[in-house]
């Protein structure tokens, strides 16, 4: 059950900003429906978390020029 890998480095800064963005709306709604009724599965929290935090480094990486 392995998941499909991220294609960051063909979007530009202005692209993952948006992506950044529709995620954290996305956590946040999971973030508070997990704590009014468990989710199936709890560990997709923890998938959408890592997500973002490899969408940040990317627009960093690119905000850096490497």
């Amino acid at each position: 059950m392995a998941k499909e890998k991220l294609d960051l480095k063909g979007l530009n800064e202005q692209e993952l900003q948006e992506k950044i963005s529709a995620e954290q709306l996305r956590l946040k709604k999971m973030t508070f429906s997990h704590a009014i009724t468990p989710i199936e599965n709890p560990m997709s929290i923890r998938s959408v978390r890592r997500d973002i935090a490899r969408m940040q480094t990317e627009l960093r990486r690119k905000q850096l020029g490497f």
